[in-house]
């Protein structure tokens, strides 16, 4: 018996956890991403239409012109878990409404990769049929993000304002650990992937 529907793999992970890293391994291997930070960066980009909300709920003071202020944004949201909760509430349904499109738009795919750092916390895991999560130890996070330009106190501010990695990976049905060289990062979930085709296949 073959599937008539995507077997959706939910690929999630806090802040600097090396999700990303894995999403591009798992491209590399002709596995189909539908990144949720790739969308919602089209939807913020030059005459996006999340623009008119976010300049509604935010004002002037996080764009620069007509284009939005990423850093102003970033600075204003994480400093403030009214105004995180607040554009969380504004971009997420647009977000999830264009990744629903397109898995209806791939539909003669085995499988599709649904790459979202909020995964657990929206519920949209319930749409997943199994959820993968990239997961580090709190203090490699901070390094990581440092070395990204962030101060320390600034690190810590994104990360508390995410679930806990360690929960995240309890809820999760595989945990990549990400503290070793990207390589055999790579090969684990592509090893999971593969498995994952083999299975789907046998159903």
């Amino acid at each position: 018996m073959t599937q008539n529907k995507p077997y959706l793999i939910g690929l999630t992970g806090g802040i600097a956890s090396g999700k990303s890293m894995l999403s591009s391994a798992l491209k590399g291997q002709g596995a189909l991403v539908i990144d949720a930070d790739e969308i919602s960066r089209e939807l913020t980009a030059e005459n996006g239409p999340a623009l008119p909300l976010i300049r509604k709920v935010f004002g002037n003071a996080v764009f620069d012109g007509k284009f939005l202020n990423r850093k102003a944004l970033a600075r204003a949201v994480f400093e403030d878990p009214a105004a995180l909760e607040a554009l969380d509430n504004l971009m997420h349904p647009l977000i999830f409404e264009e990744m629903d499109r397109q898995i209806h738009l791939h539909q003669e795919k085995p499988a599709l990769i649904l790459d979202v750092p909020l995964l657990h916390e929206t519920g949209y895991d319930k749409k997943c049929d199994e959820v993968w999560c990239a997961w580090t130890p709190v203090n490699t996070q901070i390094e990581r993000l440092t070395d990204r330009g962030l101060t320390e106190e600034e690190a810590r501010a994104r990360i508390r304002n995410q679930m806990p990695g360690i929960k995240k990976a309890l809820l999760s049905d595989r945990v990549i650990i990400t503290t070793g060289p990207k390589e055999n990062n790579a090969r684990a979930v592509v090893r999971l992937y593969q498995d994952c085709l083999r299975r789907i296949k046998r159903v």
